[in-house]
């Protein structure tokens, strides 16, 4: 059982990836693409909305249900990670660009869910511990393309999408052929379009699903924004070599460590509570933000984005306990 969770985790962090590709190279795009620089607003808008759109599309065709939730994890690592790569294609419109960001974002609704899916068909007790890995491995999947522009700051940055689209297809193989289906599957043998409503019946998961989609607002306006505050910063401070790639990784996938650390908390106290307090320094973080962007320390600086970093994200395995 550690081995298929060590696969799914490992495919989880490869799949996902994809999602924050688009913003890593951005400042290149605006350059062969003479867009404005508002443009990551809407790079970002596109990502979000296809993956939203691809969850409810995957929840009302009860997918991952009706069909093999291995099967379905890799053929949407194929597909995203093809729509991930056109937009290397020379001379992309921007409308088609953004499209093919959308379209990468639906088909993310296949990987990660579909991910939690799997692990919770094969870990019932401890669930929250497992999540914790998961949500872990999507946190450092996620702030792994800035790793990339880091590392190959000298090459273009079509590198940069050859690269995650690879790893998307190398884990949707990993999980096919490692992860079969789980002991604790419940397969759906019919379709039924109001099949997802019953969960809101039940007044527990309509407060964590609202919980959650509040969430999910603070969570993706400061991974999104990481690099462009401390970009901000940087042309304040002009005298301070800061690596803006590296440190949108490092602040970013930080956040993964505090996944496994609320996982592995949620054996032991409430998870209700630990998300809870999460929240709210998360919360207060975003209040007192203003306080710690404009100060001309670089170390102040990267203590507080850090500690935002990790209770931003730490939540997330808690709301699917």
């Amino acid at each position: 059982m550690k081995r298929v969770l060590f696969v799914i985790v490992l495919a989880q962090f490869l799949c996902t990836s994809l999602w924050f590709a688009g913003n890593a190279i951005l400042p290149d795009i605006i350059i062969d693409l003479n867009v404005d620089s508002n443009f990551l607003s809407h790079l970002t808008s596109a990502v979000q909305f296809g993956f939203i759109t691809g969850t409810l599309v995957f929840a009302l065709l009860t997918i991952a249900d009706r069909f093999s939730p291995s099967r379905v994890f890799f053929v949407s690592s194929l597909i995203a990670a093809a729509f991930n790569l056109a937009i290397c294609i020379y001379g992309i419109p921007t409308s088609a660009l953004l499209g093919a960001r959308f379209l990468t974002g639906f088909f993310l609704a296949g990987i990660y869910p579909v991910g939690m899916k799997i692990a919770s068909d094969h870990f019932q007790k401890g669930l929250g511990k497992s999540l914790g890995f998961l949500v872990g491995a999507l946190v450092v999947g996620t702030a792994f393309p800035h790793l990339l522009k880091s590392l190959t700051a000298e090459f273009p940055w079509r590198y940069v999408i050859f690269a995650t689209s690879t790893l998307s297809l190398v884990g949707g193989v990993m999980m096919i052929l490692f992860v079969p289906d789980g002991p604790h599957r419940k397969p759906g043998k019919s379709l039924s379009l109001t099949a997802f409503l019953a969960g809101f019946k039940k007044w527990q998961f309509r407060s964590a699903a609202f919980g959650y989609f509040g969430h999910m607002w603070e969570l993706y306006t400061f991974w999104a924004f990481v690099p462009v505050m401390l970009v901000t910063w940087k042309s304040q401070n002009s005298m301070i070599n800061l690596n803006v790639p590296l440190f949108s990784f490092l602040i970013i996938a930080s956040g993964g460590l505090a996944c496994v650390i609320s996982g592995l908390l949620s054996q032991i106290y409430k998870a209700k509570t630990l998300a809870t307090l999460s929240l709210s320094l998360s919360g207060i973080c975003c209040l007192l933000s203003p306080l710690f962007l404009t100060q001309d320390s670089v170390y102040v600086l990267l203590i507080f984005l850090f500690f935002w970093g990790l209770v931003v994200i730490a939540d997330s395995p808690l709301f699917s306990t």
